[in-house]
């Protein structure tokens, strides 16, 4: 439970026990998940704000995913089976191949100005 061993479970609720008195802890504990429900569904619902927000093309969107640890996990971890099939920059003809001026051909690459930005 929350990454706590029964050591510390047993510790929190006899603080809980001193803190509270017996008669009272049973409200307060009731209280307690009623308040964790009403934020639970306080966040179901703005998630499902921000999907319908955001309109179709963001169906697959989960908000888990703007957590650092899952972005770098996502987008620099996992390899993407299409990403080696693409070719490389080098593999490209390069611009000087292609005629200046005139229609290109088809298949032909237009020319690229590094400096034309």
């Amino acid at each position: 439970m929350f990454g706590l061993g029964w050591l510390e479970v047993g510790a929190l609720i006899i603080i809980a026990l001193l803190v509270f008195g017996p008669d009272k802890l049973p409200q307060a504990a009731s209280q307690a998940g009623k308040t964790l429900r009403n934020l639970r569904r306080m966040a179901n619902n703005a998630r499902d704000d921000l999907r319908a927000g955001l309109g179709p093309e963001f169906s697959n969107f989960d908000p888990a995913d703007l957590n650092p640890r899952n972005f770098v996990r996502k987008h620099l971890l996992e390899d993407d089976e299409d990403d080696w099939k693409k070719p490389a920059a080098a593999e490209l003809e390069p611009a000087d191949t292609v005629p200046v001026g005139g229609e290109l051909g088809v298949g032909e690459i237009p020319p690229y100005d590094n400096e034309a930005t």
